[in-house]
């Protein structure tokens, strides 16, 4: 009744409005991987939509910043659990750091401490970052067949184990 009163919409546009809300939804979860050329940490030219395709393979690009202490919280938690996780799925981590050309010298210092095993890309230009549509880091989203199945944005403790339940549907 309140709902009715704040908000005069009747039951099928509000239905409406939330279906259209889960099909768009739906529809940016079938988005290719954009065809970006970026540079691995060690310098060489990757592109993720060509080099990151092998099928049936699932990749976890996590895009991340060495300013942001919610990404880096859940890159080490993925880092602990991505051994257990590769011995049921057939996946690979790819950490992309968006650190721009102010902040991109911190990031192999950075990376040499933490002892990360995944790849690690730079978008220094952003311009993956863009091409998806991020707004904040931390996100992460799943890509298999060139296809992005899985989209998570933020990142509190324990995100990791819903990711996993999330990739082994998939």
């Amino acid at each position: 009744m309140l709902i009715g009163i704040l908000f005069p919409l009747n039951l099928s546009l509000l239905n409406f409005l939330i279906l259209f809300l889960l099909f768009t939804t739906s529809i940016n979860a079938q988005k290719q991987m954009p065809n970006i050329d970026l540079n691995s940490i060690s310098g060489e030219t990757v592109n993720p939509s060509k080099d990151f395709n092998e099928k049936d393979k699932l990749y976890v690009f996590s895009f991340w910043a060495t300013w942001c202490a919610p990404c880096i919280n859940e890159l080490e938690a993925i880092h602990k659990k991505q051994e257990s996780w590769k011995e049921n799925l057939n996946l690979e981590i790819i950490a992309v750091s968006i650190d721009d050309a102010r902040t991109q010298k911190r990031v192999k210092p950075f990376l040499n401490g933490k002892g990360w095993s995944f790849n690690v890309l730079l978008d220094t230009n952003q311009e993956l970052k863009r091409s998806l549509s991020i707004v904040n880091v931390p996100y992460t989203i799943v890509v298999k067949n060139s296809k992005i199945v899985f989209v998570s944005n933020g990142y509190s403790q324990g995100s990791e184990d819903e990711l996993y339940s999330k990739m082994k549907e998939l």
